[in-house]
């Protein structure tokens, strides 16, 4: 089975498979209704334009200068968010997904994406990745990294840019390879 076939929804039962993405389809187009209100699609586009890495990016930076030992979960996050990009490049590669606004009519793209395939989320992935790691080394910082997050991955639903279950493998990825990334630091 390759990965595109897996990804596709074809390792399930066909029955299990459309109501999978029945679900997927119908909380896309739920959340893409954000989109009628000016100021909650403001709020998306920001939140998913920090999330393109320009958060994580002074994050890192700043790390090794205003907290104690930073250097260290600075490196941490470039070396997960090396891997990270290098997945979810084969992923996107290997699966072709279409985003969910080239697919359903009634989804409208909220915002550009900065590539053409949906599976996985990367923002989603960069976001859990890195979130994690430096929540294990400065725990308060989860009081905003928490909900950035969160945010993050609802805005690539509510922008028209992912289905749900891009966001949830993202999510699981990302937790997989910053878990794995405490093996080497």
């Amino acid at each position: 089975m390759s990965l595109a076939e897996y990804a596709r929804g074809r390792f399930l039962s066909s029955a299990l498979a459309g109501r999978i993405r029945t679900l997927d389809e119908g909380v896309c187009i739920r959340w893409n209704r954000v989109l009628r209100y000016p100021g909650l699609l403001r709020t998306m586009r920001v939140v998913s334009r920090l999330g393109d890495g320009i958060f994580w990016y002074v994050l890192m930076a700043g790390l090794p200068i205003v907290a104690p030992g930073g250097l260290l979960p600075a490196a941490q996050m470039v070396a997960s968010g090396l891997v990270s990009y290098i997945a979810y490049k084969i992923l996107k590669g290997g699966t072709l997904r279409p985003r969910p606004y080239q697919v359903l009519d009634s989804i409208a793209p909220g915002a550009s994406p900065l590539d053409q395939f949906s599976f996985p989320s990367g923002h989603t992935l960069h976001a859990v990745a890195f979130t994690l790691i430096v929540c294990t080394y400065y725990p308060l910082l989860a009081f905003v990294l928490v909900p950035f997050t969160v945010l993050t991955a609802a805005s690539r639903i509510a922008l028209g840019l992912h289905y749900p279950s891009d966001v949830l493998a993202g999510a699981c990825l990302g937790a997989v390879i910053a878990s794995a990334s405490f093996l080497f630091f």
